[in-house]
């Protein structure tokens, strides 16, 4: 035993040109080679498919499969498909022993033996010349076992480079001997059933001329069925006397549960006249029960009167056994299809379901009958999605009417009424005639696929509204206290996940810090989703933020994504958050709240985890008293406020600023810029800046398509703001003026219901942009919440 531990432990050996595979067969695969068996294909062609199987599943593998010979001694090659010819004649009918190579060392210590190196190993040393010959260096070799743990043969797995097995290769060679063990194990009682009944029918015409002579169980008995005469053979075996069993007596050697069955038949027999035959316990003289065929024929003369009954005791307990030994191997075989991480259908010829395995039973949670009683037509109705009913019935109908294997996706209800995406695969099983009788499927569940396709989509659509806002991604500029005091509160907030209200006027570069706070987030290398909130029509807002369903409204042909679905596990900038409509606040306030929401048309709920940034020009506090935005949703975002400075009060930046943008312009028009006019930057500092940095953006690069030289400047009237005149015989105008635009933006506003911007709002009636609107307003006067609550 030694030897067998030393030869079994060569893969321990480690070797640098041994690369490691993930082997694990796939369940197709598995099944083809098992359908092979089902439909009693040659022996021969069901190990050679298994040898290919691994072969084509192990990259650099040769594989054979020996059968000990009835001897016990010699192994005879049943399959080797790519073995040379030299290496097969040589090694065919090798003797097995502790110290043959390593398939006779396998057969003899009913072990795996694993060699690294066929060159350097003693078992080897009378095989050196052909492996020279055929470039053998690693052979490895597992024993197939029979149920009772017998060696029928083995499994062997050879290389032409030195190479020892990694668990998965080990777990994939014994794999291989239990499949061809089991394909081995039913040829051999399919063999022995066989021959089995063809002794019965030889024996048959014999028995009534050699009766007492046979080596069998025989007798004869008088028309009336009373026993007359055993032969030898018969009360050697039940070790019963002639004066024991004459008459009736026999039913002594009848096991209890069968005699009465026995007796029945027998009487009836007797009244019909013709032969037959039972199945019945014969006990054995050392009191076991075997079960045995008891078969009776009529004697008649020439007048057809029957003068004597002849019958047979045919020893069957094998025959039984091997029947039992195929239900074992049907049920195992139903255990192994059970236990595959598939769903698996079998259908009939036209599509009808004839089994399924537990997985998809469980899945679903009916029973085979539930879902046979349904029919095709009111399961698929039941159990798929809608949307994929009318898709899925067509493919599969030609997939059928095809008579080739076919696939189709396509979303099936679980038991929790819940839709998951699966991969539908159909093949064909041929009888001999070359037709169709059977098709087998798998279903591969695809959800966590199908998510991953619709994220990798959402981003995409993020990074092209990213990419159409690339004039955003300029640095955050700039070294004044007030800014220094905003980016110490991004550097705080940023690691965590709170949720941010980013204040300030137009133009202060919110959105600029919203990506800054992403970027130093730990969800940096996820989606960033914008959203205007104020660009978007009302109506729409519900589908653009959550999206919605195919057929949720006109115009919905398919199902989309909203931008929360899209920026899971990343982060979604709210802009313009002041100008949500009512409606649309309370479902971003359930999303903030509960972190779910429901597409538009669907009912399902849909859990996301996604960080919320929001922004707005507006003072939020005094909407809340007008009525326009939630008191509750207000809470909810302002958990974090960081309020932007207006570029007026970081006038130490504007140098850094103007340097920054005017090298960013000039490169992109060409030019050298190389000063700036001290006049120029002493006015952008003494301006105010109502539209701060993207005014200041806008100026610049004007500025830079206009100048002709090295020397930046800037015509002095383009910052000068526009004020009323007050000479005094125009004062009545003006003040008739002020009162006639006071009455107009009250209309305007009356109309829209408070509404400034949007394309129903007052800024659009008025036909002037929102920012100028809102200057009017607040210069005169005119309190806009008394036409919100209007």
């Amino acid at each position: 035993m030694t030897e067998a531990r030393t030869s079994s432990a060569l893969h321990n050996q480690r070797s640098a040109t041994s690369p490691v595979y993930p082997h694990t067969l796939p369940s197709e695969a598995v099944l083809d080679a098992l359908k092979l068996i089902l439909i009693g294909a040659p022996l021969n062609d069901v190990l050679a498919s298994i040898a290919l199987l691994i072969e084509a599943h192990t990259e650099g593998a040769l594989c054979s499969v020996f059968l000990l010979d009835e001897d016990g001694v010699h192994l005879r090659y049943a399959a080797a498909p790519n073995l040379s010819n030299e290496y097969r004649l040589a090694t065919d009918g090798v003797s097995i022993g502790p110290h043959v190579g390593s398939c006779g060392a396998a057969a003899y210590l009913g072990q795996p033996v694993f060699v690294s190196d066929v060159l350097s190993h003693p078992h080897f040393a009378s095989f050196r010349d052909l492996i020279a010959q055929t470039g053998m260096r690693a052979s490895w070799s597992s024993p197939i076992i029979s149920h009772h743990g017998k060696v029928l043969g083995t499994f062997g797995m050879f290389y032409r480079e030195v190479r020892e097995p990694g668990p998965a290769e080990i777990q994939l060679i014994e794999g291989a001997s239990r499949i061809a063990g089991i394909a081995i194990e039913q040829k051999r009682a399919e063999e022995k059933l066989g021959q089995a009944n063809q002794e019965i029918k030889q024996s048959e015409a014999r028995l009534r001329k050699i009766i007492d002579v046979i080596p069998t169980l025989a007798w004869c008995s008088l028309p009336d069925g009373t026993g007359e005469f055993w032969n030898r053979r018969w009360h050697e075996y039940t070790g019963l006397t002639p004066e024991a069993v004459r008459g009736w007596g026999w039913q002594d050697a009848i096991h209890p549960e069968d005699l009465k069955e026995i007796t029945d038949k027998w009487r009836g027999f007797l009244a019909s006249g013709q032969p037959g035959e039972v199945e019945g316990r014969l006990r054995r003289f050392d009191g076991v029960y075997r079960w045995h065929l008891f078969r009776a024929e009529p004697l008649r003369d020439e007048s057809g009167k029957i003068v004597n009954w002849y019958g047979t005791d045919t020893d069957i307990e094998d025959l039984k056994q091997a029947q039992f030994k195929l239900r074992q191997d049907e049920r195992e075989l139903r255990q192994l299809i059970d236990f595959l991480p598939q769903h698996v259908l079998v259908l009939d010829t036209a599509g009808f379901l004839l089994q399924a395995n537990q997985v998809m039973l469980d899945y679903n949670g009916h029973t085979l009958e539930e879902m046979q009683g349904a029919g095709s037509d009111e399961r698929h109705k039941r159990d798929l999605h809608p949307d994929d009913l009318e898709r899925a019935r067509n493919e599969r109908r030609r997939g059928l009417a095809s008579g080739v294997p076919f696939e189709i996706e396509k979303r099936m209800r679980g038991k929790d009424g819940r839709y998951r995406w699966f991969l539908f695969r159909y093949n064909p099983l041929l009888n001999e005639q070359g037709r169709i009788a059977r098709w087998f499927a798998t279903a591969t569940d695809i959800e966590d696929r199908k998510r991953s396709e619709e994220r990798v989509r959402g981003e995409n659509l993020a990074l092209r509204e990213e990419i159409d806002h690339s004039s955003m991604f300029e640095e955050i500029v700039g070294s004044s206290q007030a800014l220094r005091r905003v980016l110490s509160q991004v550097a705080k907030v940023a690691p965590s996940d709170s949720t941010v209200l980013i204040l300030g006027e137009t133009g202060t570069g919110k959105e600029l810090i919203a990506r800054a706070i992403h970027k130093r987030s730990r969800r940096s290398t996820r989606a960033f989703v914008r959203v205007n909130c104020a660009a978007i029509p009302p109506s729409l807002i519900p589908s653009e933020l959550f999206g919605h369903e195919k057929g949720a409204f006109t115009g919905a042909l398919q199902r989309r994504l909203g931008r929360f679905e899209s920026a899971n596990d990343g982060t979604i900038f709210l802009d313009e958050i002041g100008d949500l409509p009512l409606e649309a606040q309370v479902a971003l306030l359930r999303v903030l709240q509960e972190r779910e929401f429901e597409r538009v048309g669907s009912s399902q709920p849909i859990s996301v985890d996604v960080r919320v940034l929001a922004a707005t020009n507006h003072d939020l506090k005094a909407r809340v008293a007008g009525g326009t935005f939630r008191e509750d949703l207000f809470y909810r975002l302002n958990v974090f406020p960081i309020e932007l400075p207006p570029l007026r009060e970081r006038v130490d930046d504007i140098p850094l600023l103007v340097e920054y943008l005017i090298d960013r312009y000039a490169e992109k028009a060409g030019k050298k810029i190389r000063s700036i006019s001290k006049n120029t930057l002493e006015s952008f500092q003494a301006y105010d800046w109502p539209g701060n940095i993207r005014e200041l953006q806008n100026v610049i690069e004007r500025a830079v398509v206009l100048c002709e030289g090295e020397t930046f400047t800037v015509d002095k009237t383009w910052l000068k703001r526009e004020s009323p005149r007050s000479s005094g015989p125009t004062v009545p105008l003006a003040a008739h003026l002020s009162e006639r635009e006071k009455e107009m933006i009250e209309t305007a506003l009356a109309e829209s219901h408070g509404h400034v911007s949007g394309p129903t709002g007052a800024a659009a009636k008025l036909g002037i942009p929102r920012q100028t609107l809102e200057w009017k307003i607040r210069r005169l006067g005119i309190d806009i919440h008394r036409f919100k609550t209007a």
